[in-house]
């Protein structure tokens, strides 16, 4: 059998494979409340079809002014549990599960008349505003505001729930030392505020339910952390109740003058395989890893154990059945409707 096409147990969560679709932003709430729509619903669903093994729904906002955009999700509201239930239902019946991820955009929050931040240090670029440094209740209660957002996954049937901590969004701009000039108890320590989500999210979510975090593994911005701060950035969030980490990058501001990797197919492996063998801990690959092979050999090299494929997925929603069609036909099982095509 192909370790693509394998199965993955985590805690109570049995995944048919080990191909995830990441999170990734439609933008396409029309209404601006934040509900799903039918663009959502075929969305998901299609992959479900498709064959992946684990969709993970795109950033869902535990605020209004959280949305990097007033065309995304957002789960602040018991009013908004039937249309994402109405998406789980349809994505389970053909044996894919699902999750979401929990996030807060803080200053990169467009819509927001004053978005919310660590500290008032804009994010670049002239279509960002000025934020506000949330006071230190005012992050306790953004730290009820995720574990509420969790608990409505729950009560809509997700599978797993991730935590949004990278990319330059609210709980990033937290545990950056670059971002983060508090002089309270959530600046002394920059890891504080996601391990109190994480806690909160843990207290609310079922005990055998894993729980993933997306953290950026390097900033590329000019004396932004590397792998040495943020493994230990993950040691902790370990410690405070994560299961799986989804490693990315970036995203914080401009790249700085030492670049980056070139964007080349696993650029960003390295970075999972790293947080990996450090912790003990299973990880989500991601970066250009659409190539059917690649993705098996990075499992294969024990670098990863899912692997994440984003922009290759929104090209192709049946990228999971090509995949295992690819790597081991055999062991093909395509929706009895599309049978006879294979």
């Amino acid at each position: 059998m192909a370790l693509l096409s394998s199965p993955l147990q985590l805690k109570g969560l049995t995944l048919k494979n080990r191909i995830v679709m990441p999170p990734m932003c439609q933008y396409s709430v029309d209404a601006h409340d934040g509900t799903p729509t039918d663009w959502h619903f075929v969305h998901y669903v299609s992959r479900a079809v498709g064959g992946t093994g684990l969709i993970i729904v795109e950033m869902t906002d535990v605020e209004p002014d959280g949305r990097i955009s007033n065309g995304d999700l957002g789960l602040w509201s018991d009013e908004q549990i039937p249309a994402f239930s109405r998406i789980v239902s349809e994505v389970h019946k053909y044996g894919s599960k699902i999750g979401i991820q929990i996030g807060h955009a803080g200053r990169k929050a467009e819509d927001a008349e004053v978005p919310v931040s660590a500290s008032a240090i804009a994010f670049p670029g002239s279509r960002y505003k000025m934020p506000r440094a949330l006071t230190t209740e005012e992050v306790q209660a953004m730290v009820v505001k995720f574990a509420e957002s969790a608990r409505r996954a729950v009560e809509a049937g997700m599978d797993t729930i991730e935590i949004h901590g990278a990319h330059g969004y609210l709980i990033h701009q937290f545990h950056s030392p670059l971002i983060n000039k508090r002089d309270d108890q959530y600046g002394k320590d920059p890891a504080l505020f996601g391990v109190e989500v994480i806690q909160a999210v843990k207290k609310v979510i079922p005990a055998d339910m894993p729980l993933i975090m997306r953290v950026s593994a390097v900033e590329y911005v000019d004396g932004g952390y590397g792998l040495e701060y943020s493994t230990e950035l993950c040691r902790r969030y370990k410690e405070a109740g994560v299961d799986v980490f989804h490693l990315s990058s970036g995203g914080e501001g401009p790249i700085g003058s030492a670049g980056r990797p070139g964007v080349h197919p696993g650029y960003q492996v390295p970075l999972a395989r790293a947080i990996k063998q450090a912790l003990d801990v299973p990880v989500i690959a991601v970066g250009n890893l659409d190539d059917a092979k690649l993705a098996e050999a990075t499992l294969g090299n024990g670098d990863a154990d899912l692997i994440a494929v984003g922009r290759g997925m929104l090209r192709d929603p049946y990228w999971a059945i090509h995949a295992i069609r690819e790597l081991s036909p055999e062991e093909l099982e395509p929706p009895k409707q599309y049978g006879r095509a294979f």
